[in-house]
């Protein structure tokens, strides 16, 4: 994986109410390997390139804390202050949807720009 980089998008997921069904379309007509992540009471994908690559997207289950997120791809983008970015968000017009997040050593959050689009930002 690329090493992250400020304004670049690093990865892109898709959340659904049905991920099974939904990653196993994207594994036919793109050719994506599914990858099963354990979520504890259920499985969430990791769909990688063809013949054992690296992972190009997730595929997630629309429940617990992804309850909220739209059903679209999402672009992640990393920016150098999430809390910074955060505020810019809300003082231009835009929302903040959820909480911000963890996972492992980064923190992200769904955000929505003044035109309705959404995007994931962490740092």
């Amino acid at each position: 994986m690329d090493t992250p980089k400020l304004g670049k998008p690093m990865w892109f997921d898709l959340t659904v109410e049905n991920a099974d069904e939904v990653s196993d379309f994207y594994a036919a007509v793109v050719g994506w390997e599914k990858q099963p992540l354990s979520m504890g009471e259920y499985d969430d994908y990791v769909m990688k390139v063809p013949k054992g690559g690296e992972g190009a997207t997730g595929i997630c289950h629309a429940r617990g804390s992804n309850a909220y997120i739209p059903p679209q791809w999402l672009i992640y983008v990393m920016v150098e202050n999430l809390d910074a970015s955060i505020e810019k968000c809300k003082n231009l017009g835009g929302n903040i949807i959820g909480e911000k997040r963890k996972m492992g050593e980064q923190h992200y959050c769904l955000i929505q720009d003044p035109a309705g689009a959404y995007m994931m930002i962490y740092s």
